[in-house]
């Protein structure tokens, strides 16, 4: 189940988002903050694990 959230960025990150989609990696800019959050938390779990 998907759940809409709202977050505000900046007109920076915005245009770094317009450039990830160009890559036809991902469908939408949901889709790449998904990821994003995804990876984040991988990387702390590792952090973590290696500490």
């Amino acid at each position: 189940m998907k759940k809409r959230i709202s977050a505000t960025i900046d007109d920076k990150t915005d245009k770094i988002l317009d450039n990830i989609l160009k890559s036809g990696d991902y469908r939408n800019k949901s889709h790449i903050v998904e990821k994003a959050i995804e990876y984040f938390w991988e990387a702390k779990k590792d952090d973590k694990k290696n500490k």
